[in-house]
């Protein structure tokens, strides 16, 4: 079993889910009490989130590489950064260390096209929805088709992620927000919706949707647990 480095708490409610996920993962495909071999550096997400609406990619990119550097040095023999944003230097983070990365986006468009699905609506943080490093990865090295909200509606999904969820905050009237948000995807004609953020699966699930969900943290921590039993 290889060891899996994890960057988390960003936020820390969506690295504990990861951390449960991969376990419950491990041991469904081993059984018994088996559980996976693991590392987690977890950062202050205060001092990221700042950095992000500072727009101050570089020292955001200084401290993800020594988060996967450390892990690396720890003894894990791949990464896993447990957030979409902050995929945003997934190739200078991939560059810095001598093990995979295993980026969400890719797991996430793996098992969008097995379901036979190419046009997708994409809910993230406005990083995620409104720059080219995660949409337009899927559009060009895995062929999809990415669908997203009105500007309205990207504010909405943002600041629900920010003033709510990355503290544990779960609102109806914000449930509420986002399944008209998905609506009016779904009428513009996604056939499915990317969770492109670790904390919305803490608000909406399968029946907040016409269309499939699909859950980045769960693909994500699916796909880690794969590379870890490769």
């Amino acid at each position: 079993m290889k060891t899996i480095g994890l960057i988390g708490g960003m936020s820390w409610e969506s690295s504990a889910v990861y951390y449960r996920l991969i376990n419950q993962g491990m041991r469904a495909r081993l059984g018994g009490a088996r559980s996976a071999r693991s590392l987690m550096l977890s950062v202050d997400f205060d001092e990221i989130e700042k950095l992000q609406h500072d727009g101050d990619w570089q020292t955001l990119t200084g401290l993800m590489i020594k988060a996967a550097t450390d892990l690396q040095r720890g003894g894990a023999d791949f990464i896993v950064i447990c957030t979409n944003t902050m995929h945003r230097m997934a190739d200078e983070v991939s560059a810095s260390v001598s093990i995979p990365l295993l980026h969400i986006a890719d797991a996430a468009a793996d098992r969008i096209k097995a379901d036979g699905i190419g046009r997708v609506g994409l809910l993230g943080t406005a990083f995620t929805m409104e720059q080219a490093f995660y949409k337009g990865r899927l559009r060009e090295r895995h062929g999809l088709q990415v669908l997203i909200p009105k500007e309205a509606d990207r504010k909405t999904v943002h600041d629900v992620i920010y003033r709510e969820l990355i503290t544990g905050r779960v609102e109806e009237a914000s449930r509420r927000a986002y399944r008209d948000v998905i609506t009016r995807l779904v009428d513009e004609g996604a056939e499915a919706i990317i969770l492109g953020c670790t904390e919305i699966m803490l608000l909406v699930g399968p029946e907040d949707s016409a269309v499939p969900l699909y859950d980045t943290t769960a693909i994500h921590a699916q796909a880690a647990v794969d590379m870890a039993l490769a």
